[in-house]
């Protein structure tokens, strides 16, 4: 297996907030309704399953704005991370590895015993 690399802090800090917004944003979705404009129910059974919706109220301004937020947050540390100056100072071959293991890393500390997320 090959070595981890010394991630800088405010890669690993942007990678954690990245994670942490993603989850944010996908407890929203499930929360909010289906549709973000007001819908009427439907049952659709043509295709190959089932689909049924119930009404859908929509979604308030406040919570368009909150995912609107979430969303831009989120661009911004995909940005932060993949452009970092830390891809250009490591070999072209181990881009890919490394950037699979920052992704991870967090849940390799929790494996280990070290900090959880809500302890770093």
């Amino acid at each position: 297996m090959a070595q981890t690399p010394e991630f800088p802090s405010d890669l690993l800090a942007g990678q954690e907030e990245l994670h942490q917004i993603r989850s944010e944003l996908a407890a929203l979705f499930r929360r909010l309704p289906w549709s973000v404009e007001p819908m009427t129910g439907f049952t659709e059974d043509t295709g190959w399953r089932k689909v049924e919706r119930p009404a859908s109220p929509g979604w308030t301004e406040d919570e368009q704005a909150e995912v609107e937020k979430l969303r831009r947050r989120e661009h911004e540390l995909a940005v932060f991370i993949t452009g970092h100056r830390f891809w250009t100072e490591m070999a072209q071959a181990g881009r890919v590895d490394a950037r699979m293991r920052l992704k991870h890393v967090h849940t390799s500390e929790e494996e280990n015993g070290g900090p959880t997320p809500e302890e770093a």
